[in-house]
């Protein structure tokens, strides 16, 4: 069996309002404020905890309490500040109706995809929802990619690939060993995704959905 695997930041939702503002009310728990939202789109895609570290010097104790104080407001609110981008909805649809398989692998908490995804009526489309683990045991794309591979019991990584916007999609996808094919209308370049390991990068979803259909390896 196919199957097509989706990130979902960046790629089915844009996410940036709700990330970013909850990045920001984090980050002000902490005594750091910082207006300028644009300069928080770094978060948006690849795990919290190390991006606190990363960005604003913090311990793993202080990164890990800057998660709980972003999660306090995206469970609440955050989680619903974004948007389908246009395609999306017939793609998925499409490729549903002409027997892929569909699966959402993302470094965004389970619960909240599921929620996402039922908030937007997709999750009837989706064979498998796996995100990360609020725990943090699960949290990279690749431990998410393990994780879908073993509940898509039957389905060999031959037959998979992910579709993504950043770099640590395709080079989440690589790591695993399957294909990825990378959006560019999401929070990454075209150059990073293919730098990565992408195989092509589209501009818009339904040109991806057409190159997987024509594609007679997946």
């Amino acid at each position: 069996m196919r199957a097509v695997l989706w990130d979902l930041d960046g790629t089915v939702i844009n996410s940036e309002e709700g990330v970013t503002k909850c990045v920001q009310y984090a980050l002000h728990a902490c005594g750091i404020d910082e207006p300028d939202r644009e300069k928080l789109r770094c978060f948006i895609g690849p795990p919290l905890e190390p991006g606190f570290m990363e960005r604003y010097g913090m311990s793993s104790e202080e990164a890990w309490d800057a998660v709980q104080k972003y999660r306090e407001r995206f469970d609440v609110k955050g989680v619903f500040e974004c948007f389908l981008y246009d395609g999306v909805r017939e793609t998925i649809m499409g490729l549903k109706e002409k027997g892929y398989m569909q699966a959402l692998a993302s470094s965004k908490p389970e619960p909240a995809c599921r929620r996402i995804l039922d908030h937007f009526q997709l999750t009837p489309y989706f064979d498998e929802i796996v995100g990360s683990t609020l725990d943090g045991a699960i949290s990279t794309k690749q431990q998410v990619l393990e994780e879908l591979h073993r509940r898509m019991k039957g389905v060999d990584k031959k037959d998979m690939c992910l579709i993504g916007d950043t770099k640590y999609d395709a080079a989440g996808a690589k790591a695993f060993g399957i294909r990825c094919i990378g959006v560019a209308y999401g929070f990454g370049t075209k150059e990073e995704l293919l730098s990565a390991g992408a195989e092509a990068v589209f501009d818009d979803i339904r040109e991806a959905g057409d190159y997987i259909e024509h594609d007679k390896r997946i």
